[in-house]
């Protein structure tokens, strides 16, 4: 994955509203960008900004009487290699740390693309790009996963064959993907699946009565986890 060499600019019919373009240069909430504009403190071209504006090319937009340093928005495209134990989420849940425990406070408005849960590893997508955060998740952009897995037990080749070629209904639908058996020990399988409904891979397997003890993403879309090592982050380019 390469460094990102130009900054993504938004089309002239997708520019910011004020309060997000609030929250990714400030990095703080929409909800703080609100109470920020509402409250007088921000200013587009020496008039108090309003809720409903939108930022433009050129624009001088200050905050507390502070110019920010650009007026237009950065988009941001980081690869983390998640450790098993962190949470893909902003709030540490009990003892458990959050993704942004690993990275600088600049990221730190960045949002996860899917998520990948507390006792899952592997390759997390975070970005401010919420079109390309859409195009990377809904299903019908048909973004290809892949997981390697491993199982408490031996999988049966039934079973395998269900998964692959029938599917398993679950409670919110069936849920059909590749099985592949991996060299080594006997309960290692890769899992390659275009969707990504909550614990989607966790929930099969334990409908047919096997526990998946390891879950580790290898790929995303046409993202690769490569070389990076757990808790490593890097920027990387949109493709």
């Amino acid at each position: 994955m390469s460094q990102l060499s130009q900054p993504h600019q938004p089309q002239p019919d997708k520019l910011p509203r004020l309060n997000k373009y609030l929250a990714l240069q400030l990095g703080v909430s929409r909800r703080e960008a609100d109470d920020l504009i509402a409250g007088g403190k921000v200013y587009i071209n020496g008039a108090p900004g309003e809720l409903w504006q939108r930022v433009e090319q050129g624009d001088e937009v200050t905050v507390n009487d502070q110019p920010l340093q650009s007026s237009t928005v950065d988009y941001v495209y980081l690869a983390l290699h998640k450790p098993v134990g962190y949470v893909s989420s902003r709030r540490q849940q009990g003892e458990s740390p959050t993704i942004y425990s690993l990275l600088p406070q600049q990221y730190h408005s960045l949002k996860p693309v899917g998520r990948l849960d507390r006792d899952s590893s592997g390759l997390l997508l975070l970005t401010n790009d919420g079109d390309f955060a859409h195009s990377m998740t809904h299903p019908k952009f048909y973004k290809t996963k892949r997981y390697e897995i491993e199982l408490d037990h031996p999988l049966e080749p039934l079973h395998q064959q269900m998964i692959s070629d029938f599917g398993v209904q679950l409670p919110d639908g069936p849920s059909k993907f590749s099985v592949t058996k991996l060299d080594g020990p006997s309960e290692g399988y890769e899992v390659v699946m275009h969707e990504g409904r909550n614990r989607q891979i966790r929930r099969t397997f334990d409908a047919l009565g096997y526990v998946v003890v390891g879950l580790h993403r290898t790929n995303f879309g046409n993202y690769a986890l490569g070389t990076l090592k757990p808790g490593h982050w890097q920027i990387i380019q949109k493709t």
